[in-house]
């Protein structure tokens, strides 16, 4: 069964409308399909939503025009730092997008310029900011539980296309996988997000390998996630990614079906 509820559309920053997704996930044989816009910022209006009630009443609409053929979720991927309002959605991704200083956002995300200003934000030290955003987002998981933790470990995202600062760094190794059982004991679904991949930044999913492992120890859950941002990547490196996990020893992904997180073998 394919099902992906990571999707982003031209309500944020997605290239394509919800119903051309759509139609290509019921061309593709999907049982379901999840929207999940990025939730309004207003430190930071360059890619959320600004219209979240012409979204819902999309989706909504949609949802009612394929009913017979495939199940539609009306979701948002809500940043650490900017909480919606729940019960408007079918369910939430938790993600965390910033370093905060001062009161200050920078994106980590956007472009490798921004990380740069993100980074200098902090001394130029990787490890302080990677401290500070683990800190945040675990935070922020324990506290709010979302129904699903998006790319635990999004700041790594330039670390294979620039200069690497993290992942081969001992230190940060171990910090990012002390935030990873903390983050692991608070019974939500981890994302294990294929979107890098597609865009050219990573050769591997978030989480990254050693933090799966973790999480597969603490008894975590995953979902497939592609993070996509465009129709054709809706199940980008899914097969791949089901073969990373199963040699880590997981032996099931869920999926949302009939409004409930269900566990499918592997």
């Amino acid at each position: 069964m394919l099902s992906n509820l990571h999707t982003h559309t031209t309500f944020c920053d997605g290239k394509d409308t919800p119903e051309e997704i759509i139609l290509y996930a019921i061309d593709r044989g999907f049982s379901s399909i999840g929207f999940s816009g990025h939730g309004y910022t207003p430190f930071d209006l360059r890619y959320c939503m600004k219209d979240t009630d012409g979204y819902i009443k999309e989706i909504s609409a949609l949802v009612e025009k394929y009913r017979n053929k495939i199940q539609i979720y009306c979701g948002v991927e809500e940043d650490a730092f900017s909480a919606v309002q729940r019960d408007r959605f079918d369910y939430i991704i938790g993600s965390l997008h910033y370093g905060c200083v001062d009161g200050k956002y920078y994106p980590i995300d956007s472009s490798r310029d921004y990380f740069a200003r993100c980074l200098e934000a902090y001394g130029n030290d990787a490890i302080a900011l990677a401290k500070d955003y683990y800190a945040n987002f675990t935070r922020y998981i324990a506290q709010r539980k979302p129904d699903i933790v998006g790319h635990f470990d999004l700041i790594t995202k330039f670390d294979e296309t620039e200069a690497p600062l993290l992942l081969n760094n001992p230190e940060y190794i171990g910090l990012s996988g002390k935030y990873m059982e903390i983050a692991s004991d608070c019974d939500v679904l981890f994302e294990v997000n294929t979107g890098a991949i597609s865009r050219g930044y990573r050769s591997a999913p978030y989480p990254a390998e050693n933090l799966l492992h973790i999480l597969r120890k603490k008894g975590g859950k995953v979902i497939l996630s592609s993070d996509s941002h465009s129709a054709k990547t809706l199940d980008f490196y899914f097969d791949k990614a089901t073969e990373l996990l199963k040699d880590i020893g997981f032996d099931g992904v869920y999926e949302l079906c009939d409004g409930e997180f269900v566990k499918r073998h592997i």
